[in-house]
């Protein structure tokens, strides 16, 4: 599971002396707790682990973005290793061509035919990529595909 191999890779990072990534790794740590307490849970699944690995990340590319408008380009250098840490945790992500293959099915699927029915290809689109990709981009292409529909 993802969250035994987060909570390995801390200890290991602690025994290393590794101060970046026990950093990064000890608050991701602190938000899959506050969400299995917030779930009622023990554990997460690797679902529910990539969705907080997934808003961590989100969280550093705003940062990077803010840092860098304000000149603060030693912070936004700190924020990039961090993601490139929360970025080895996430499975390797679809490529553009194969995501658009799935929209394609999905859209046959819903035998959906304009941008109303975007919520139904969303949901067996997002069912199916399950976190190997942007959610943003997913949005994206779909909308683009219904536009031309």
């Amino acid at each position: 599971m993802l969250e035994d191999k987060i909570m390995n890779d801390y200890k290991d990072s602690m025994k290393n002396k590794d101060t970046l990534r026990t950093s990064v790794l000890s608050f991701l740590r602190a938000e899959m707790i506050n969400v299995a307490f917030a779930k009622k849970k023990k554990a997460l699944d690797d679902s529910e682990v990539i969705a907080v690995v997934r808003k961590q990340i989100k969280s550093r590319q705003d940062s990077i973005e803010q840092f860098t408008k304000g000149g603060r380009v030693e912070l936004a250098e700190k924020e990039a290793k961090e993601l490139e840490i929360l970025k080895s945790y996430l499975p390797e992500e679809l490529p553009p061509d194969e995501i658009k293959k799935i929209i394609a099915e999905a859209i046959e699927e819903t035998g959906a035919k304009d941008i109303k029915d975007m919520g139904k290809v969303m949901k067996e689109v997002t069912a199916k990529v399950a976190g190997r990709a942007d959610g943003k981009l997913v949005s994206d292409l779909v909308r683009e595909k219904l536009a031309s529909a």
